[in-house]
């Protein structure tokens, strides 16, 4: 089998924060991320998805659920970012009646060195 080129990490996107900002929803702190648990949240492909969609597509801090255009139930939907956001991947903020969601790319960075270059770097299934 010929020997695969591996190409160089894609830049992952870390927005400041912009002044201003509604409280966080509760998340883990930095020292408490598992790499299991970030695993576990990064195993179904709808999460997958989502997150490499907000490290190569995001042009803002955060966003709600409704700029992934996915087709699914809002419940569903809802479900898969409680459990990016209680794992430690994303960080949630509720604006009035929606949430916005970014990644916790800083947050990662420090605790799994090459996570999300893995994540970045992910070709999904059509």
């Amino acid at each position: 089998m010929p020997p695969t080129a591996r190409t160089a990490p894609v830049a992952v996107k870390a927005f400041p924060e912009p002044p201003g900002l509604p409280e966080r929803l509760p998340e883990p702190a930095v020292e408490d991320l598992r790499l299991e648990t970030v695993l576990a949240a990064l195993s179904d492909p709808l999460r997958l998805t989502i997150v490499h969609k907000l490290l190569l597509e995001s042009e803002q801090f955060d966003h709600p659920c409704g700029w992934f255009g996915f087709d699914r139930p809002k419940s569903s939907l809802t479900h898969h970012f409680k459990v990016l956001r209680e794992s430690g991947v994303t960080r949630q903020r509720q604006y009035g009646l929606e949430r916005r969601s970014h990644v916790r790319v800083d947050d990662l960075n420090a605790r799994f060195t090459g996570l999300l270059d893995l994540v970045t770097a992910w070709t999904p299934l059509s």
